[in-house]
């Protein structure tokens, strides 16, 4: 099970959970979020990981000259777009992409793999009117269970109390947290990290 963990501003703290064992890093590139960072503390944070981490770029209907702006002065290994930007949009940066889909029974999941043929992986995400993810808040896991191609990353309220029983209810390709290990927002609590991965790996 693979393990991505979104958020983060601070590169010592990037490290140390890195040396845990995860395998991707996320950085907020929406100004919105109180996860944002800059371009140069996403470099300083970046520079700061060990090998074999995927660079995960996170997006919300950007403008396509902001995005290549971020990737000609920093190293993503993918992006991930968390608005309503189109199969096109994601696709004609010629990086690997991961299309966020904000949950809840009214969304086809199936419908939506086809339509973002191209995407690395689905990320299902709680649905909230106001907001593109970094909640909290979990969505009823049960919607999740379907079989696509493309693989699943489950996100969405998850923890290390609830992240066993979502597993064994989606049985997703990988899992993506942010608010559920964080002692503050931006700020990643290693403790709870390590509860999160032993429960994942369980």
């Amino acid at each position: 099970m693979k393990i991505k963990i979104c958020g983060f501003t601070q590169a010592e703290n990037a490290k140390q959970a890195c040396l845990l064992g995860i395998d991707a890093v996320g950085l907020v590139f929406y100004d919105k979020s109180p996860r944002n960072v800059e371009v140069e503390a996403a470099n300083e944070i970046i520079n700061a990981l060990p090998p074999f981490i995927n660079r995960v770029g996170l997006f919300v209907n950007a403008d396509s000259r902001f995005i290549d702006e971020v990737l000609c002065e920093v190293p993503l290994d993918t992006l991930q777009f968390h608005g309503e930007e189109s199969h096109e949009e994601c696709k004609q940066y010629g990086v690997p992409f991961i299309k966020a889909l904000r949950v809840n029974d009214k969304t086809n999941i199936a419908s939506m793999a086809k339509k973002y043929s191209k995407a690395s992986g689905l990320l299902l995400d709680s649905f909230k009117e106001s907001s593109y993810g970094g909640t909290g808040e979990s969505f009823e896991w049960s919607l999740a269970k379907v079989k696509v191609d493309t693989p699943i990353i489950l996100a969405g309220g998850l923890n290390h109390e609830t992240v066993s029983e979502a597993i064994n209810i989606v049985k997703p390709y990988a899992v993506d947290v942010s608010s559920g290990v964080e002692s503050s927002k931006g700020v990643k609590d290693i403790d709870k990290i390590k509860q999160f991965i032993r429960q994942v790996n369980k």
